[in-house]
């Protein structure tokens, strides 16, 4: 029992000259917590021995764990590009700056400069999109989600919402388009099969009780073989000549041209709006690569009545969001998308990955054995199922480390690759140039 008396009081033990620039309030709370276990593990004959440096440095470990920030810069060289795990689309550095100047001052958000009055939030975007997409409005939440829900909730309780059979998707975290229908309050009426869905199901649908006409973009999945779909556009004409609303589920809407015949399987926004749909909503961090955002384009009457909508205020988004996603699509409208990062990695061309695949390896192949290869990748965040894009990775290998004790090495020195076949990966398509010498310091330190 003579180590119980070797144990500090904690009041005179939290005065310790290494905790004199640590919160007092924290540095007490974790002294009680560990000096307690000291304690317990006395009594269980666990501990044999132990100095009050120990406990010092058992607090200090403890405490730097704690304060450490959970939400943290990593390297992605997993090769896909909007990556949903390692957040998505990257922000430009120079929008996230001016996004800075507007947050870290008092800025017009809901006040008009022209009027000297209160203004609106969705002023600041407004103008940008009409001029992109040639819409009449446009509204902006925080994200897509958000955006369906609204929409359905507006226009749609307690009212039929025909959506074909194939379309009624899952995306992730289980957000299912039937449920998402259920809360807001709309009613799901399918129509056509898994493969196949008709124009005429679309009319045979439509009665008293029909509010809508949705599409939804398979963002996630394809079905190949024997089948058919009825396109947004036969959508919009059928809805006009009932009287109701056609509305499309956009998912990861793009605005410009995609490489690789991306665009055969992702839908265009501007396509879409020479056809004056009623209602679009597509996200702002997918192949937008721009911020998180939730953003509805469509006619003036049906914008109005959702920014009538209580909900709207639990689902707007915040003046850091719009300074960004202006920010962003102003890029677009002065032609300036290598701007945008993700548009950048998606048009790069691969003798520019190429070279600076090569580059890492001639500055890391005296510690380990790696080879530049040809290979593919897929974009991610539930954009262009299916469809991969060509790419180059170099390949690792050191003694005889299983690749999965590579990948554990890297990851936490904060850099995550891929496992393919059996061999760690770093994929090239997703990598920053700057990045280039980081990870060869990585290596050069988890190898050495």
């Amino acid at each position: 029992m003579g180590l119980l008396k070797n144990l500090p009081k904690v009041d005179k033990f939290v005065n310790n000259k290494a905790f004199e620039e640590l919160s007092k309030q924290l540095i007490t709370s974790i002294s009680k917590d560990t000096i307690n276990q000291y304690r317990q593990d006395i009594l269980d004959e666990k501990i044999q021995d132990f100095t009050q440096d120990d406990i010092i440095n058992d607090v200090l470990k403890k405490y730097k764990n704690i304060t450490k920030p959970s939400l943290q810069k990593v390297i992605n060289a997993t090769g896909i590009i909007v990556h949903t795990n390692l957040g998505r689309s990257l922000i430009n550095p120079d929008s996230f700056d001016r996004a800075k100047e507007v947050a870290t001052s008092y800025n017009n958000l809901e006040y008009s400069l022209q009027e000297g009055k209160r203004g609106e939030r969705y002023e600041h975007i407004v103008s940008t999109l009409q001029a992109l997409t040639g819409c009449e409005d446009a509204i902006v939440v925080n994200n897509n989600a958000s955006a369906v829900f609204l929409i359905l909730n507006t226009f749609a309780k307690n009212k039929d919402v025909v959506v074909s059979r194939g379309e009624l998707v899952e995306i992730g975290g289980s957000f299912r388009v039937p449920e998402v229908m259920s809360q807001s309050g709309a009613k799901l009426k399918e129509i056509g099969t898994t493969n196949k869905t008709h124009l005429r199901d679309y009319e045979n649908a439509i009665d008293e009780n029909t509010s809508m006409l949705m599409k939804v973009h398979k963002s996630n999945y394809s079905i190949e073989g024997f089948t058919s779909e009825v396109s947004y556009e036969d959508i919009i004409k059928v809805a006009n000549e009932h009287n109701v609303i056609d509305y499309y589920d956009m998912g990861s809407g793009h605005i410009i041209d995609l490489p690789y015949n991306l665009d055969l399987s992702e839908p265009s926004l501007i396509k879409y709006m020479q056809h004056k749909p009623s209602l679009l909503s597509f996200s702002g961090d997918k192949l937008l690569g721009s911020v998180q955002a939730g953003i509805i384009v469509g006619k003036k009457d049906l914008i109005a009545k959702i920014k009538k909508n209580q909900l709207l205020r639990m689902l707007r988004v915040d003046k850091i969001t719009l300074a960004i996603l202006e920010d962003n699509l102003t890029s677009y409208l002065k032609g300036q998308t290598q701007n945008i990062p993700t548009l950048k990695m998606l048009h790069e061309d691969v003798k520019t990955l190429e070279q600076r695949a090569n580059t890492l390896k001639q500055s890391i192949e005296d510690i380990c054995k790696c080879e530049v290869i040809k290979t593919q990748s897929l974009i991610g965040g539930g954009t262009t199922p299916n469809k991969k894009i060509p790419t180059i990775a170099l390949t690792l290998e050191y003694k005889d480390y299983k690749a999965n004790k590579i990948e554990k090495l890297l990851r936490k020195q904060n850099l995550i690759i891929r496992i393919e076949n059996e061999k760690v990966l770093i994929d090239f398509r997703s990598i920053q140039e700057h990045e280039v010498k980081e990870i060869e310091e990585i290596i050069r330190g988890v190898f050495n």
